[in-house]
Order: C-alpha cells, then structure tokens, then sequence
C-alpha cells in the first residue's frame, strides 16, 4: 500500500472532484450510476463500468486521505 502514499493529495483530489461531477448534463454519472445501484437497476455491463470508472479516484482519495491521517509521522531531525 506504500503507492498509495506516494501519489499527490491535490492532483488525485483534482481528478477525483473531476470524474465526480463529470458530465454535468443531465446529471453526474456518478450520481446517476450509485442511484441506478441503490435501486437495483444497475444491470448493464457499461453501467457498471461507469460506476467503477468515475468513482475510482473518489475511493482512491479516501484511502489516501485516511492513510495520511492515520499514519505515524517521522519527527523532524
């Protein structure tokens, strides 16, 4: 999990604000693929790939986020 540590917060946090609202017509597809979930209508194949897609980096920067704040910090020498 060490990768993880080594990828910029502010880029991924870019990429993730990004692929979370991207498209903004009609709506999100991030939105629109986690509500096609919830109502157990996400049964196609693209469908599911857009859900993973656009909320990759989103899951990505949550771990991210935890690992920093739960990591044990060097002290200065």
């Amino acid at each position: 999990m060490k990768w993880i540590d080594r990828i910029p917060l502010l880029p991924l946090g870019l990429v993730a604000v990004f692929l979370s609202i991207a498209p903004l017509h009609p709506e999100p597809h991030l939105l629109e693929k986690t509500r096609m979930l919830v109502q157990g209508n996400l049964t196609h194949a693209i469908d599911i790939f857009d859900l993973l897609f656009h909320g990759s980096a989103s899951l990505l920067f949550v771990v991210r986020v935890i690992r920093e704040i739960t990591s044990p910090k060097k002290p200065i020498e």
